[in-house]
């Protein structure tokens, strides 16, 4: 029997298998508002298959979002549009999840395709936060602007936007909500000593810098239902001397799972820009970073990177690697990549597929 197509039951959600579509940011919201578009992109996907849909990171204020396309819920006007969603991801099968973030100083830049560098004040940008008042890059190579070191009435206000935009998150029908802790965004970004050069309580020792995640999550775990699962996206390694390593991380999963976190999404870099260079073909090594989380930690693990063909999504699961194979750009190559998957491992898929398609092709 295959362990990737495997149910997963955490609390009182179901996962039909163990096949997730990894958040991927698509810059193509109107004031944080989700179209069509998101409807055809992350629809899609679970008609493929998958068991698992993590919406783009949704910025819980407008200032945290990384572009003037990124996702929104700091709004009841973003809440409508995402039940339509979510009623369709479900109504296919898959558990509908998003991903709740706030950019830190890595906001307010040009989409990618724009050239990502950061939007002045005065031509569609904003003001930007950060642990501490360093640029990402200093280089000048990226013209990346400083932030503002936030005080603690701005970290309380951005906690009170994570709980705000998880009671959105409920009443738009989402069952998995995930915090982003990774990439060098504001959260990832307290919890680096790359980066956090705070001399307060959220500065300095590793159980400093983790508070304002580990607040942040308190409060989150407070509103959000009991009965279905919280996760976490951390940067397992930053990849840069001095940086975080997984040994940090495994006291964070510690931390985290003694507050209600159900699942680490095990990412890695982005804190610093230097980590362009050291991270090579590092991707793959997530997978093991998982690994090691969920061994170290005692916790649920999502494993991402290079995920690409089905006998290993199956390894990582038969392994005990980790609890669900996040699949990202291989998934916007191919949505019907679980049906292909099973397909090679022998699984059937009729009930797999909507019974539009499964009449015609599936297998029993």
């Amino acid at each position: 029997m295959s362990q990737l197509f495997s149910e997963l039951k955490v609390k009182d959600i179901v996962f039909r298998n163990r096949i997730g579509v990894s958040p991927m940011c698509q810059y193509s919201s109107n004031d944080g508002v989700a179209n069509d578009w998101h409807l055809v992109q992350l629809g899609s996907r679970a008609v493929g298959g998958a068991g698992l849909i993590i919406a783009e990171a949704t910025a819980v204020v407008p200032e945290g979002r990384i572009t003037p396309g990124c996702a929104g819920l700091w709004n009841d006007d973003q809440i409508e549009p995402l039940i339509k969603l979510n009623n369709f991801v479900k109504q296919h099968g898959a558990v509908a999840g998003i991903q709740l973030a706030h950019a830190g100083r890595k906001a307010s830049s040009a989409r990618p395709w724009d050239g990502g560098v950061h939007l002045a004040d005065k031509e569609a940008g904003w003001p930007i936060v950060g642990p501490s008042d360093q640029a990402f890059d200093q280089d000048g190579t990226r013209l990346m602007k400083a932030p503002s070191q936030m005080t603690k009435a701005d970290i309380k206000n951005v906690q009170a936007a994570f709980v705000a935009a998880t009671h959105r998150a409920i009443a738009a029908g989402y069952d998995l909500v995930e915090i982003h802790g990774a990439h060098g965004y504001l959260l990832h970004s307290f919890f680096s000593p790359l980066v956090n050069h705070r001399d307060d309580e959220y500065g300095g020792s590793l159980r400093n810098r983790a508070r304002f995640m580990l607040e942040t999550v308190e409060a989150v775990r407070a509103v959000w239902p009991d009965n279905k699962p919280l996760a976490v996206r951390l940067s397992v390694a930053d990849w840069v001397e001095g940086g975080l390593v997984c040994e940090d991380n495994i006291e964070m999963a510690k931390w985290l799972g003694q507050r209600g976190v159900d699942f680490i999404d095990c990412s890695s870099g982005g804190a610093s820009p230097a980590a362009r260079s050291s991270m090579g073909d590092r991707t793959a090594e997530q997978v093991g970073l998982a690994g090691r989380i969920r061994e170290g930690a005692n916790i649920k693990t999502m494993a991402v990177g290079a995920i690409t063909n089905a006998q290993y999504a199956e390894e990582i699961i038969a392994s005990g690697t980790a609890d669900i194979a996040l699949m990202a750009r291989h998934s916007l190559l191919d949505p019907y990549w679980p049906i292909t998957a099973a397909q090679q491992l022998g699984v059937p898929t009729r009930d797999l597929m909507p019974i539009q398609n499964g009449f015609f092709v599936g297998t029993d």
